[in-house]
Order: C-alpha cells, then structure tokens, then sequence
C-alpha cells in the first residue's frame, strides 16, 4: 500500500456498516488520495465483495475496482498514479 491510500478492514461488519464506512472514506478522500484499500476477507463468502463491487462500480468518484490477486481485498481507484 503506497501513499495516498486510505485503508479500511471491514471483516465482521454488515452491509450497512460497510455503505457508511466507504461512503464516509469517499468523503474524506482528497486531492492526494489515489486508493481506497477495503478488506474484505474472502474464506467467508463473498456478499461484501458483490455489495462492493455493484455499490461503488458506478459512483461518480470511482474510476475503477481492482480486486487483489488473493480475492481478499478491493482497491476503488479514484485517481490513476
């Protein structure tokens, strides 16, 4: 994870709880923030990926959606390097 990066580990939370912590992370994304990493974790299913992915792939902030080469995290790519 490199600079302009915000991080957030959302493991356990609900969907709502993770709309209102990316949502939140959006908001506080300035100009020198690239990335947002959202870990979610992949061994217990994948509803917060899916959420993630059909909530933000066409929000006006987000360029584009990267998942990690494990599955366990995406990256919102809200300005290229």
């Amino acid at each position: 994870m490199g600079p302009g990066t915000l991080c957030a580990d959302l493991h356990g939370k609900t969907k709502y709880q993770v709309r209102v912590t990316v949502d939140a992370l959006l908001r506080r994304a300035g100009p020198g923030t690239y990335r947002l990493r959202l870990i979610h974790g992949f061994h217990g299913g994948s509803a917060l990926r899916e959420f993630i992915w059909a909530q933000y792939s066409s929000h006006p902030k987000v360029k584009r959606l990267l998942l990690s080469p494990d599955g366990g995290a995406t990256e919102l790519v809200l300005r290229e390097y």
